[in-house]
This record gives C-alpha cells, structure tokens and sequence, in this order.
C-alpha cells in the first residue's frame, strides 16, 4: 500500500511532483483544526501550512504519522514535545526563502519612511494637484541607525542591504556574543533596550516562542524614540499589537510596518485606521521562486523519512525506517 501525504492547503503547482509519484497525495482546500483532527487519520505524511495549529490534540489521532513537513522556516504552530513523545520528525524550509524575506521588509520599510502608499493613494483619487516642495515629506535612510532584532540569516540578509543606503546596523540577539563582520556591513551588538533607544527603525527577525512572546510590549516600545519606526516581518506576536496602535496614536512613534500580524488575519482595533502604518497580507516569501523552493524542499523531507532516511532540514528527529 503506497504511503499516504496530506497536504492542508493547495501550493505551487509543481513542487509535490517528487511525492505524487511514489505515494497518494491529498491536496486539501484548507483544514480548520477540527477538520485536521479528522483528516489525520490514517495519514503517514502531513505538510501543513504555519497557519494550521498540529497540537496535541491532532497528533493523539495521528495513527500512521511519521513526518510533519512544515511549510515555513518557522515551526511555532507546532507541538515539538508532543512530536518528540510520538517519534515523529517535525521539518521546516529555512534558506530558501531567507532573500525574498529580506527583500520585502527593505519594501515596505522604503514604503512607511518615503510615504510611498499614501502617495499612490493621493494620485489614484485624483488629489495629486502638482509637484509641491512640503508635499509627503519622508526620511532619508542615510547615516540613520537600522536595529535588528535577530541575526539569523534573515537578519543578516537585512543587514547586508543596509551597506547599499549607508546606515549603521545594531543588533540584538542572545546567540551571538559580539560585533558581527558582514563585509559590506558591520553589526554592532547592543542589548536590547539600547538598540530601542538608539534605533531611528526597528526591524524584527527573531523567531516566536515563549521568551519572544510580546518581546515589544507597552514598555519596550516605549523606549523606542517618538521619531523613529517599526517594522515586523517575522511573527505577529511578537509585539504587543494593542499596545503599538496606542503608541502609533498618541505620536509615541513615527509609524510601522507590519507584514504579519498577533491574531492574524484579525487586526488589533485601530490599526487599520491609522494612517502612519503600511499593511501587507503576509507576503514575506511570496515570490514564485522562493515558494517553489519551499515547497520542494518541504516534499524532498517528506520523500526522505517515508524512504527511511534523514530528511535535508530537521527540526525533531523521529524514528528511522520504512513501515
């Protein structure tokens, strides 16, 4: 009997080739988690998307289960320890989309300091009346400060195109000790209450978990300078949304930018009438490249556990074999 894949939710046309040939693969129109629950039964394979909760509650039916091959780099809408308990190998699709991420937050923080969505707003309703000198006046990006939280490889690929605009780049994450030599760019590591201080914009790439959780709260935004900017491309939760709209309101900080959001796709009251943010739908990795790269990658960790192999990028080691 060929070994059975679910998939939560349709992908890029092409990137499963590898698995539809050598197994049954289900290509489901999105799962709710109660319907996963039900789905799962029976099911050797399961790449879910980051926004499909795979709980306790899930993986106690998960009779046959031996991989969750996630189709995200990050891997928090997982249970690892319930995984762990049930040798299950939990994967995830880190580099492939490190550039693509990059390259959007330098988007929409260009967007939020040059005023570029109220601009093409502006002359699609027909009020641009002509070149004004005082009209929607941003902020230069040269000799500004860029603090980074998080010098993962996103991170870093942040920062490496911060060399290009000639500003200087903080940093901020506990798993490296000092200053960080990128070529172009040198990352100055500062704890990350100074990096708030110092920062004219904040750019967020550090990984959700339980000390991450509102790791920009009330207080920490707090610190941040009434000119300066946020930008969040990483996981939602990592700000205290309510709070940043408080602060975004009473000119406690310039503006934000936010690609992902706390209870996403819902937006904490506020935030959308506020005129100082750029909204995206959580687009970071969302070029045709890089989301057929995540979801091969994804389909060659499947391939190599139901083959009995080490698949190319673990985050929880299962158990070997073929069934």
């Amino acid at each position: 009997m060929r070994a059975k894949v679910l998939v939560t939710h349709p992908v890029i046309e092409g990137g499963l080739s590898v698995l539809q040939e050598h197994y049954d693969v289900e290509v489901a129109s999105g799962l709710d988690s109660a319907q996963l629950r039900r789905a799962i039964v029976g099911v050797d394979a399961l790449i879910p998307l980051l926004t499909v909760q795979v709980d306790e509650s899930a993986l106690e039916r998960a009779d046959r289960l031996r991989v969750i091959a996630n189709h995200a780099v990050g891997y928090d809408n997982i249970d690892l320890e319930a995984a762990r308990r049930r040798g299950i190998w939990v994967t995830n699709t880190p580099g492939v989309l490190t550039e693509a991420t990059a390259d959007l937050t330098w988007a929409a923080l260009l967007c939020l300091l040059r005023r570029v969505v109220e601009g093409d707003a502006m002359v699609r309703a027909g009020r641009f009346q002509g070149w004004d000198p005082t009209l929607l006046m941003g902020v230069d990006l040269l000799h500004k400060t860029l603090g980074i939280v998080g010098l993962g490889q996103i991170g870093r690929a942040v920062a490496r195109r911060a060399a290009g605009f000639g500003m200087r780049v903080v940093y901020t994450d506990p798993a490296c000790p000092g200053d960080v030599d990128l070529g172009l760019v040198r990352c100055e590591c500062l704890p990350l209450e100074q990096l708030l201080a110092q920062a004219d914009v904040v750019t967020l790439h550090a990984p959700l978990d339980a000390r991450t959780h509102h790791l920009i709260d009330a207080r920490r935004l707090s610190l941040m300078r009434p000119d300066a900017y946020l930008v969040n491309t990483a996981r939602g939760p990592l700000v205290d949304e309510a709070a940043l709209v408080e602060r975004l309101r009473t000119g406690g900080l310039a503006g934000a930018a936010l690609d992902v959001y706390e209870r996403e796709p819902v937006l904490a009251p506020g935030l959308a009438q506020l005129e100082n943010v750029v909204l995206l739908p959580h687009v970071g990795s969302a070029t045709r490249e890089t989301r057929m790269a995540m979801t091969r990658l994804a389909a060659d960790n499947v391939h190599a556990v139901l083959q009995g192999a080490e698949p190319p990028t673990p985050v929880v080691t299962g158990r070997r074999g073929k069934n």
